[in-house]
């Protein structure tokens, strides 16, 4: 009981320090109070209870949620994860989250989340495909193409988003691709979703780069999280020549002055990105984040980077390819100490472009070769991150600040015309 009164209060911690810089944000940019009023909170909250038959022939009932932030510029999007720490208050912050990422690769949604407080780890497959369309029917009244459009997040993958996809379409009476992204191919999915946010992630290490002078090519990076984005983007920068010199799990690091092997570690990991229990000599998280590197990329979970340790890391540059990793306190630390940091709804906004690049495939019925999804994801992130580096620079604020500028800018405007506020 206590862990769950601790994870509470962290979570809501998340949603009070984005509410912060949201404020400050559209404070910078001159809107009025009722601004915030309206965007601090998603405008729609639901939460659900899902009974599923387990395999023991017992029924257990799970609680979901769904947040969608706001829907001025156009239907929401967002992932789904499968977690036991899932709470209102991180799906509330995460749908915030997904609003600004829309913003800012300047797409036509607002943010949505979803959670369902599960171990998938300890559930069947056919237990996992039960609650996966249990979850469906519980929100299909608010969700579809044109109102909210799910996609995978935390411990949820292209499996989990066909049987939703089949289960909305049973409910539904039709095929309905466009509802849900990050499907498999054969049902409307996309070229490059599933790489996609390392993508991204690689995109933004590369432009970071280039602004501090440093040569991506021998280069040492150190990738905290080995989960989808964090062994993908250890593989695109190990190709690209730089030098994976720590990576970590969660029960561990691992470090090598000389580059890991990242092939053989990609090989000998599992389903859930673990590694590390293989090896004798780890180290631990807190000493992975304090090793001397040129790039470092918490790509792991909320709160990483504090006011405790900002003032350790040896970083040129922190990319942060997970949500929330760095606190506000440790945001400006390192900003003082001149270190660059590229936040979370920039570096990681990826996802949610491909995923657009999915939905608009399956309502014009035409796909595109992952050449050309590779194209268009490289001009929109480029794009983005100078958009961000050049309002940080002009209105002398950090990367984050800047960053949520840009993002909350086009959702407040779309409030202004609708004539919301």
């Amino acid at each position: 009981m206590v862990a769950d009164k601790g994870n509470e209060s962290h979570q809501h911690d998340v949603l009070k320090s984005t509410q912060t810089v949201i404020h400050l944000a559209l404070d910078k940019l001159g809107y009025p109070e009722e601004v915030f009023e309206l965007l601090k909170e998603p405008v729609r909250m639901l939460t659900v209870k899902i009974p599923v038959r387990m395999d023991d022939g017992k029924v257990k009932v799970f609680t979901g949620y769904r947040a969608q932030h706001n829907d001025a510029v156009g239907p929401t999007k967002g992932g789904i994860r499968f977690h036991p720490n899932v709470t209102e208050k991180e799906v509330k912050a995460l749908s915030i989250w997904m609003s600004l990422k829309c913003g800012i690769v300047d797409l036509p949604y607002g943010g949505g989340k979803g959670g369902i407080i599960c171990d998938p780890r300890d559930m069947s497959f056919r237990e996992l495909e039960r609650l996966s369309r249990g979850y469906v029917r519980a929100i299909s009244q608010i969700v579809g193409p044109a109102k909210d459009i799910p996609a995978p997040d935390v411990f949820t993958n292209s499996q989990i988003m066909a049987w939703m996809m089949d289960e909305y379409s049973r409910i539904d009476e039709y095929n309905s691709p466009g509802f849900i992204t990050g499907k498999p191919l054969v049902l409307g999915g996309s070229h490059g979703r599933e790489t996609a946010t390392a993508k991204g992630v690689t995109i933004c290490i590369r432009e970071a780069a280039k602004k501090k002078g440093i040569d991506l090519k021998g280069a040492r990076v150190v990738v905290q999280g080995f989960g989808n984005a964090g062994s993908f983007l250890a593989k695109f920068m190990h190709d690209a020549g730089a030098k994976i010199i720590g990576i970590s799990d969660a029960y561990g690091g691992l470090h090598d002055e000389n580059g890991l092997d990242i092939d053989y570690l990609l090989d000998r990991r599992d389903s859930f990105g673990t590694v590390t229990k293989l090896f004798n000599d780890t180290i631990s998280n807190e000493e992975l984040l304090k090793l001397d590197c040129d790039i470092l990329v918490p790509a792991a979970i909320e709160n990483q980077i504090t006011e405790e340790n900002a003032h350790n890391i040896r970083a040129g540059i922190v990319v942060e390819a997970a949500n929330g990793p760095t606190t506000l306190e440790a945001t400006k630390i390192l900003t003082e100490r001149g270190i660059l940091l590229v936040p979370d709804v920039l570096a990681s906004s990826g996802g949610v472009t491909v995923s657009y690049f999915e939905w608009v495939q399956n309502n014009q019925g035409y796909y595109w070769t992952e050449e050309e999804v590779e194209e268009k994801l490289e001009k929109i992130l480029v794009n983005s991150f100078q958009n961000v580096y050049d309002t940080a620079q002009t209105r002398r604020v950090d990367m984050r600040l800047a960053a949520y500028m840009v993002g909350v800018r086009k959702m407040a405007e779309a409030c202004r015309f609708r004539g919301w506020i």
